[in-house]
């Protein structure tokens, strides 16, 4: 290189904290991964998507036995 400086060269000394921020980012991914899945977890276990379901039911009838002869009727 002529008329102007060189860049220094990396050695392998150079990358030492690569590794460490590497595993930083892949253990906060799995961190929230392992957060989401808990969240959908206690989701279903509470009944909030049966819930949801119900309620957006176009024939949601109120009653288990009567609700079932009325459903096929109101179809």
């Amino acid at each position: 290189m002529s008329g102007g400086r060189a860049w220094p060269q990396a050695g392998p000394g150079d990358e030492q904290g690569q590794g460490t921020v590497e595993f930083a980012l892949v253990t906060a991914g799995l961190l929230a991964v392992i957060v989401a899945c808990g969240a959908l977890w206690r989701s279903f276990e509470g009944g909030l998507f049966v819930g949801h379901a119900l309620m957006a039911a176009s024939h949601h009838v109120q009653g288990a036995a009567l609700g079932a002869v009325a459903d096929v009727f109101l179809y």
